[in-house]
């Protein structure tokens, strides 16, 4: 007779149930245009209300008859949109749409757009708006400060500086294509119900504080537990309160939630919103963080997020998890250093919140990519982009 033991080692492991890879299905083409539009069938959310003045866009269409060059090849604006499987396209000069399509098949003017981590950098402007009215004291404080339970944690020793950056030595290189990374072990923990601070809470220390960069999904869920801890709200209360309200937007954005309880949002990405909201949180940080006189954002915090002074943060210095064309500061892709005005926020399978301070050009791009992540569509798409502003400035 064989033991149990013997045979639960000859029983073939179990093949993952649906349940276990719903986030490879919601990203996978051609559903992913549907679900990233539709998180909000799928997932718990906490909503963002707009507040009660909106403050229309102005319209002043333009030709887009321009072409950019990429690998040696002269490309159109509709090929960027096929190659590079656009869904949504927002121009703003001077703070007027220029240009505005909706390519994908389930986009349109009203639809919410799962952002990814163009989230990470709503919730960098979050963070300075809380250092600005001093519910946080300085980014040289320590995340143990605001999060006393993660004095046996790797983050133990990191100051919010060092998350900002993505320079906190916690974690390994973020990898999709691994089952067991620890990217797809968080997945997993927010879409099926497990613990996702016990996960983030296991991140191991590869490096000293501040002295490598690291793209770090866990570093930016660490920002955003910090703010709900320090402004007593949730991050969709916060961000109601001190940014949705004030920038005139047209719809109500959301967070979508873990499915465990208690459930959290995931700053570092499930915030969602219509391609021209988008647009007005660009046109925010093109203009020094101020509306009509009003200022929402610290023009400091603006400022810091063009860029880094710190040499591992340069572009094409981020080393193996930062492609050869960014450089990083603050939770912003950074295009040319501090003295460059052109910046962007960017998110997985192809989202893009583009900012040119100077041209006084801002970009939305929404996109369903068949994967994660693509060095080649990237590049292209920034390509385009700069060209854009470039045209228009």
């Amino acid at each position: 007779m064989t033991s149990t033991t013997e045979r639960s080692a000859a029983r073939p492991a179990r093949a993952p149930s649906w349940w276990d890879r719903q986030g490879d299905l919601i990203m996978r083409r051609p559903f992913n245009e549907w679900t990233f539009t539709h998180m909000n069938w799928l997932m718990p959310t906490e909503r963002v209300p707009r507040g009660e003045a909106h403050r229309p866009l102005r319209h002043d269409p333009q030709p887009m008859d321009l072409t950019y060059r990429f690998e040696d090849r002269d490309y159109s604006i509709e090929d960027l949109h096929r190659r590079t499987f656009t869904t949504a396209f927002v121009v703003l000069r001077q703070g007027m749409v220029v240009h505005e399509c909706y390519p994908g098949a389930f986009a349109g003017p009203r639809s919410r757009m799962q952002l990814f981590s163009v989230s990470k950098s709503v919730t960098s402007m979050l963070l300075g708006i809380a250092l600005a009215e001093g519910a946080i004291d300085s980014v040289k404080d320590r995340v143990t400060d605001y999060l006393p339970s993660f004095g046996d944690t790797a983050y133990a020793e990191n100051t919010l500086a060092d998350l900002l950056d993505m320079s906190s030595g916690v974690g390994d290189r973020e990898d999709w294509d691994v089952p067991d990374s620890g990217i797809k072990r968080f997945e997993q923990a927010v879409m099926g119900g497990g613990n996702v601070a016990q996960v983030v809470r296991a991140a191991p220390r590869t490096a000293a504080p501040g002295q490598r960069f690291n793209y770090s999904t866990f570093d930016a869920q660490v920002i955003g537990w910090i703010l709900e801890s320090a402004t007593g709200m949730s991050l969709a209360a916060y961000a109601t309160k001190r940014l949705w309200s004030a920038i005139g937007a047209e719809r109500d954005a959301f967070y979508w939630l873990t499915r465990a309880r208690p459930r959290t949002a995931i700053g570092a990405g499930s915030f969602n919103a219509t391609a021209r909201d988008v647009a007005r949180l660009g046109l925010l940080m093109a203009h020094d963080g101020a509306i009509a006189d009003r200022q929402i954002v610290p023009r400091d915090w603006v400022r810091r997020s063009r860029g880094s002074d710190q040499p591992h943060l340069a572009v094409g210095a981020l080393g193996p998890s930062g492609y050869d064309h960014y450089g990083y500061a603050n939770q912003w892709w950074t295009l040319g250093g501090m003295a460059f005005d052109a910046f962007t926020a960017v998110g997985v399978h192809g989202q893009y919140l583009f900012v040119d301070s100077s041209a006084d050009v801002v970009i939305v791009k929404c996109s369903a990519w068949p994967t994660q992540d693509d060095e080649r569509r990237d590049r292209e798409t920034i390509t385009a982009l700069r060209r854009i502003a470039d045209h228009f400035a």
